[in-house]
């Protein structure tokens, strides 16, 4: 360990961190508990326990995944936390893809039992993953800001805005390359292995293009930060443990925590879409929300929405294309996952507000009022849903996100001078040149 290292560790709270870990593996029992016994309690207590336990092992699983970039090489680091980062989103998404598939191999297109109450399998599938999607940007990225901006005014040091270093143009070229390309998707009646060859390929470039970025000391907050402090070996056998321990959770729980989920939506009268739109994600994003709200309280923005944005490149590329091709697993043929008229509004929403969200970040800086904004434009479509009438037929989810469409368009075009040097900057600069300050695109 530097003394570097040394000095940035001082200052820890160990029994505090202890408790937090304590905490985190305390909140796993209980749905383990409940699923080695298969005991039958109320549905909505099992979701209780079950997505509980899925927040518990995702908190750990960050925690490891953080510290994990300690011992592992820069490209082995991107490549595989990529994919813990998506683990408890792609663990529920993969089981409704997956019942989907069965589902449609049982009953056809319809992808249900004729005269079947409730909302099919294939559409619970792209209802956690246009949640989990819009929660990251409309909550997430917002947040960042705000947070940052209260922390500065009380130190007496306002902003107006926050700024991503120059290196996160990558980030930002890549999501725009994704976004770009999931705006054709509610144009289709399904989401095709064509589509999951494009979106894998996208992620699989930019895990390329990100993996030559120079090895950096990754900066570590809370309970990651104390077991950082751990001896190497040490260190190396709980991360291993923790991966182990999290992924059995979530892999375990995931399939009851979806099936107690609709139950409860069906014996409440509550929609089982709704549940597994918004509940489902929140548990997932739980522990990266935090993380990144802890990191704009300390003014390190650029860490905070750097991870958020990376963590929407990941959603928008790998967790969406994996979705068709387990789908076509459980299926046993090679058909795409169905989109019905009501997923073909959620997702256009989606895409919609990913390409305003795009537009923001043009300059990569987001400022107060334009996360105020996201914020907003987040909550209207709730309580526009609970004004407008059901005979609308979505008609509602259509026009806000037109509303996306039109300011995003106009934010392009008054940006329109940054969107080359980003492109040239994301895609071909030298990350030894990004490390230089100035305007994206600058230098270059």
């Amino acid at each position: 360990m530097t003394t570097t290292r040394k000095e940035e560790l001082e200052g820890l709270h160990p029994v505090r961190q202890s408790f937090s870990f304590g905490l985190a593996f305390a909140a796993t029992v209980p749905g383990l508990v409940l699923r080695a016994s298969g005991a039958h309690v109320p549905e909505a207590l099992a979701a209780l326990l079950f997505g509980l336990a899925i927040v518990g092992a995702a908190f750990l699983l960050s925690w490891a995944a953080e510290v994990a970039q300690l011992d592992v090489s820069a490209g082995l680091a991107i490549a595989v936390l990529a994919f813990i980062a998506v683990l408890p989103e792609y663990a529920v998404d993969m089981v409704f893809a997956l019942k989907g598939g069965n589902a449609v191999q049982a009953f056809g297109p319809a992808c249900h039992p004729p005269g079947a109450p409730g909302e099919t399998a294939c559409s619970l599938a792209l209802a956690n993953m246009t949640g989990a999607n819009r929660l990251l940007i409309g909550i997430g990225w917002s947040m960042v800001v705000l947070i940052a901006w209260y922390r500065a005014r009380v130190g007496r040091r306002p902003i107006r805005e926050i700024r991503l270093e120059r290196s996160h143009s990558v980030e930002v070229a890549f999501l725009g390359l994704a976004t770009v390309y999931c705006l054709s998707l509610p144009l289709k009646h399904s989401i095709t292995l064509v589509d999951a060859a494009v979106l894998v390929a996208i992620f699989a470039a930019y895990t390329v293009r990100v993996s030559r970025a120079p090895a950096e000391e990754p900066h570590l907050v809370g309970p990651a930060r104390y077991l950082g402090t751990f001896s190497p070996s040490a260190r190396r056998t709980w991360v291993v443990g923790l991966f182990l321990f999290s992924a059995g959770v979530i892999l375990l729980c995931a399939e009851r925590f979806a099936d107690s989920l609709v139950s409860t939506g069906q014996e409440l009268g509550i929609s089982e879409f709704l549940l597994v739109q918004w509940v489902a994600p929140l548990a997932s994003e739980a522990p990266e929300l935090l993380v990144a709200g802890l990191y704009a309280w300390r003014l390190n923005t650029n860490a905070a929405l750097g991870t958020l944005v990376s963590s929407k490149v990941n959603q928008w590329t790998l967790l969406v294309g994996t979705l068709p091709i387990v789908f076509a697993l459980g299926l046993g043929g090679l058909h795409g996952l169905p989109i019905d008229p009501h997923q073909r509004e959620e997702l256009f929403l989606t895409a919609a507000q990913s390409f305003f969200a795009l537009s923001l970040l043009v300059t990569l800086s987001i400022s107060t009022t334009e996360a105020l904004v996201l914020f907003a434009l987040f909550w209207a479509q709730f309580v526009i849903g609970a004004l407008v009438p059901e005979s609308f037929g979505g008609l509602e989810l259509v026009g806000l996100g037109f509303a996306y469409l039109v300011l995003g368009a106009l934010v392009f075009v008054r940006d329109r001078g940054h969107i080359a040097p980003l492109a040239r900057d994301g895609f071909r600069t030298p990350y030894r040149d990004l490390a230089e300050p100035g305007r994206a695109g600058e230098g270059s």
